[in-house]
């Protein structure tokens, strides 16, 4: 990382204990990166991204920008508009995680969270970062790198030669103490519209990227060092399109 690149992030760092009630779990005292705002007006017509979107598992050696990084992680999970707690909101739904975002939540309980594993994004040290939607932030959690996470999913190509990998985890407790036996259902539902999200992004950013189920849930959750109540739904490598 540059000198100039390093101070811009330091000078970035905030401290967790500003973090929202979402992020609650992780270490308190984790630095988080700010991110640059997500471009909400403009770029590539929907229509073109969904023509074009195809999976990519062959990525070029070269870095991602943290903008691109910041626009893909608000694709997924970003908050749109700042809502304050409904009069209806009920205590036993757990704490009010406020803001519509870019993907459809049942009951607005936002069971995803979504991770960062960065392998060449400049302004970014690889590893682990869990990205905080209603502050646009990442919170570095861990060391594993897109290498180490490949061994977890069966040693793909598309993983380990990624520039960054996003994960997509639920915590299925938020949606079920509201929708009980249908709450699994809501969840898959909700990170199969997130994660498209993604994928469009990325092709509007002229980025490739794959959706990938195959993987040993234990083994991410290991190499990652996820909360014991986040599980895995899914990888999203993304890079520079190679040959």
């Amino acid at each position: 990382m540059s000198p100039s690149l390093r101070s811009g992030v330091t000078a970035a760092l905030l401290t967790a204990s500003s973090m929202s009630a979402g992020s609650a779990a992780l270490a308190q005292e984790a630095p988080v990166i700010r991110l640059p705002a997500p471009a909400t007006a403009g770029g590539q017509a929907l229509t073109h991204a969904l023509a074009r979107r195809r999976s990519v598992r062959a990525f070029q050696d070269a870095p991602l920008r943290l903008a691109d990084v910041g626009q893909l992680l608000w694709a997924a999970q970003g908050v749109t508009a700042e809502t304050p707690e409904p009069a209806g909101w009920r205590s036993e739904w757990g704490a009010w995680r406020g803001g519509l975002r870019t993907a459809p939540s049942a009951g607005a309980l936002y069971p995803l969270e979504v991770y960062l594993v960065a392998g060449r994004v400049e302004g970014l040290d690889p590893g682990v970062y869990h990205y905080v939607p209603g502050e646009h932030v990442l919170q570095r959690v861990g060391e594993c790198g897109p290498g180490e996470l490949a061994g977890a999913a069966s040693s793909q190509r598309a993983v380990a030669d990624a520039a960054a990998v996003l994960v997509f985890t639920a915590v299925y407790q938020r949606t079920e103490v509201k929708y009980r036996e249908r709450a699994p259902r809501y969840v898959h539902i909700e990170v199969g519209a997130a994660a498209e999200n993604a994928l469009l992004q990325a092709t509007a950013l002229g980025l490739g990227s794959v959706f990938v189920g195959a993987f040993t849930d234990g083994a991410v959750k290991k190499v990652m060092g996820l909360p014991a109540d986040h599980v895995p739904l899914g990888l999203v490598p993304v890079g520079r399109p190679g040959e």
